[in-house]
């Protein structure tokens, strides 16, 4: 599939964290480095080895855990990602919405990070956002999280189509 850096940017996190109420510049681009280091923005969707699913690679165990042990906590906030989701298809098959179901996706990846009371007031360069996403994002896959690997790859498929972030 794929997806431009920009356009995920503008179309689905920006308007997901503004509608959440929790909008910082560190929050976007956090999700932003997030898709490109999981998926490159989506150009692998699955993988087979980890069975991540979607954008940010979660898997179906972690998207179950999230509802179950997460979201239920925050009735309102349940309500609001629940909303996201196709109507019919969401109840044959909920994983499906973190392949096809980029702004559902990304709420689920929020999930991840906010559950873990991330600082998200502070301005952040490239190496602090790469250590909360190797401190803090468990999509259940168990791969390892190097810093460097989200740099590199951030500098390449997000700072080349946005300058947003300096280095």
């Amino acid at each position: 599939m794929g997806i431009y850096a920009s356009d995920l940017r503008e179309l689905i996190i920006k308007p997901y964290l503004q509608g959440l109420g929790e909008y910082s510049d560190v929050a976007e681009n956090l999700l932003l480095g997030t898709a490109a280091q999981e998926s490159l923005l989506g150009l692998h969707c699955y993988c087979a080895q980890t069975k991540g699913l979607g954008l940010y690679r979660i898997t179906a165990e972690k998207h179950l855990e999230l509802w179950d042990t997460y979201l239920v906590q925050f009735p309102e906030l349940a309500s609001q990602q629940r909303g996201l989701a196709s109507q019919q298809q969401f109840l044959k098959n909920p994983h499906g919405e973190l392949m096809g179901n980029l702004t559902y996706a990304t709420g689920m990846a929020w999930m991840l990070y906010r559950r873990s009371e991330i600082d998200t007031s502070k301005p952040a360069d490239i190496s602090a956002l790469a250590q909360l996403w190797a401190n803090h994002f468990d999509n259940g896959t168990n791969c390892l999280r190097n810093a460097d690997d989200f740099i590199q790859t951030y500098r390449t498929l997000v700072m080349d189509s946005s300058k947003k972030l300096v280095a």
